[in-house]
């Protein structure tokens, strides 16, 4: 199943400096690290989409060692420093080193509606209450390994999550389909 949506470029920057900004205001701006960052909009993206549709954002996610990853990523946080809105700096972490991110402005959040805003915040809240390694392994479930390491995740393995039960009205049903196509 071939499927394509439009990045919006513009809305992965205000999401990515919303997702900042909500952390060091409301939380503890050190329980968003780079991975966390990858999974919350990965998780905005993919929510939004069965929801409505369409993806938040429409990034491209890829299939990473520690999980999803944003393709674009990289570049809204240069962009975003370059225009003043957010800083990164890279600390020590137990030998390792963590990306740090601090907004320096308020978000622009006009191209949010209050329901992607409250889905953001509530997908914040869950990432950055668990550590990496937690939100982790709950990627690393159907969805994430359906496809091979370095490959785009398709937004439509997002219904994977939701495993759904099959009842006999459900197979009554796709027998009277399957019929019905034959014929």
């Amino acid at each position: 199943m071939q499927e394509h949506f439009q990045f919006d470029r513009e809305r992965f920057k205000d999401v990515v400096h919303y997702v900042v900004h909500y952390v060091g205001s409301r939380l503890d701006p050190g329980s968003l690290g780079r991975t966390k960052l990858h999974r919350i909009l990965y998780f905005a993206d993919t929510l939004h989409y069965l929801d409505a549709g369409t993806p938040l954002t429409g990034a491209d996610y890829r299939r990473q060692r520690f999980g999803p990853a944003a393709v674009h990523l990289t570049w809204a946080l240069k962009t975003l420093e370059s225009e003043g809105r957010l800083s990164v700096a890279m600390r020590n972490y137990y030998g390792y080193d963590r990306s740090e991110y601090r907004a320096l402005t308020p978000p622009h959040a006009d191209r949010l509606s209050s329901e992607q805003i409250q889905l953001i915040e509530h997908l914040v809240g869950f990432v950055c209450a668990h550590t990496a390694a937690e939100i982790g392994e709950f990627c690393h479930e159907d969805v994430w390994s359906c496809v091979a390491m370095g490959e785009r995740i398709p937004y439509y393995a997002a219904f994977a999550m939701f495993p759904a039960e099959i009842t006999d009205e459900d197979l009554a049903e796709a027998a009277e389909e399957a019929v019905r196509l034959a014929s």
